[in-house]
């Protein structure tokens, strides 16, 4: 299976664990599922929950710690609902209507680089399942949840423990038109996509056998379709960064294949002052400024950019430089996401997380 990210894995998780065959993203979609909608009203806190009805979704959580002496680590907590292609005529209970998937993830520079664990359960026996009503996701001990204005999470793994509330300070920011996130020209390739950015955490990490008290800013991306990519397309690159005067930035790009050109792009930015902004792809450029290779996969992805969006201008530099996360064991994915600074002219001006994807080969199914 090739390397895919979160909003492809589910597809491939679907393809390869439950018999869907070799489909490309949007054959694959085009008449199952539900449809993301630009005349629809989210509603909260209703789609704060799962939407069983389309095909993937997640609810994704990235950001930056500090521990002891100041020492700045990053973190990512991803549940992933899939709904699998049902095989007809079969009355087995293990014949699921959905799986969830579990992806965590620390970047501590003294370790070089990510500690991670990863699940993947059928929902089914009540061992895993996303409530609709609001933000409750399971799979075995591993849990997010909602609770008024704050989230909690638990992940409890040999590799890693995460132990972490996280209390939103903002509003939450719907993405594209009203929560309608376009991903390419066409009308096919949509999701319903919002944001929790400026999430205050607090709480306990354990790596390597030691348990640390940590705090820091964490920002939530919950979204879900059925029908993601464009089929020309090869990846993408996203980041969502805290801006430290209280704003938020959150852009992607599409990247055609083989010639890994930009093939859409999007962005919103929220002002300090709450007004928010939105940029077409005209107005939105993402250069690589500096590649890494990894190690173990031979992939060389672009770690630092330069972003530009209308007359903001920005330059990504990672944390660590090795933030590859392989998550073939439940998915057959790797892909790189890592922690990063936003600097304007040199100064540190925001944190975040930037995600690039089809890197090492166009992503297809």
């Amino acid at each position: 299976m090739h390397r895919l990210s979160r909003r492809r894995l589910l597809l491939a998780v679907m393809a390869g664990c439950c018999g869907a065959g070799n489909l490309s993203a949007t054959a694959a979609t085009q008449n199952r599922g539900a449809r993301a909608d630009p005349k629809r009203v989210l509603q909260f806190p209703r789609d704060h929950g799962s939407h069983p009805g389309f095909r993937i979704e997640w609810w994704y959580i990235t950001g930056w710690l500090q521990a002891q002496a100041a020492r700045e680590l990053g973190f990512q907590i991803t549940f992933f609902r899939a709904r699998p292609q049902l095989l007809p005529g079969n009355p087995s209970a293990f014949n699921p209507e959905q799986i969830i998937i579990a992806h965590a993830a620390v970047a501590d520079p003294a370790q070089g680089k990510l500690t991670h664990s990863q699940k993947a359960v059928r929902a089914v026996f009540g061992l895993a399942g996303a409530a609709e009503n609001d933000t409750k996701i399971w799979l075995d001990d591993w849990q997010l949840s909602r609770h008024g204005s704050a989230y909690e999470s638990r992940i409890e793994a040999q590799e890693l423990t995460l132990n972490l509330r996280m209390s939103a300070t903002k509003p939450l920011l719907l993405q594209g038109a009203n929560g309608y996130s376009r991903k390419g020209p066409g009308a096919d390739a949509a999701s319903h996509y919002y944001s929790v950015p400026h999430l205050q955490v607090s709480g306990e990490l354990r790596t390597s056998g030691a348990s640390r008290t940590v705090s820091g800013n964490a920002w939530l991306d919950h979204e879900w379709s059925s029908a993601y990519l464009p089929e020309t397309a090869a990846g993408w690159d996203w980041i969502g960064i805290n801006l430290d005067d209280g704003g938020a930035l959150m852009a992607f790009q599409m990247r055609q294949g083989n010639t890994q050109q930009p093939l859409w792009a999007a962005a919103k930015l929220r002002e300090a002052s709450g007004k928010n902004r939105v940029y077409a792809a005209d107005a939105i450029l993402f250069t690589a400024l500096r590649l890494w290779q990894s190690p173990r996969t031979g992939t060389r992805y672009p770690v630092s950019f330069r972003v530009t969006i209308g007359p903001l201008e920005i330059e990504l530099e990672p944390l660590m430089d090795d933030q590859e996360n392989d998550t073939r064991q439940t998915t057959g994915a790797v892909y790189w996401e890592g922690a990063v600074r936003a600097l304007s002219k040199g100064k540190r001006i925001g944190s975040g997380y930037l995600e690039l994807t089809g890197y090492d080969r166009p992503l297809k199914l």
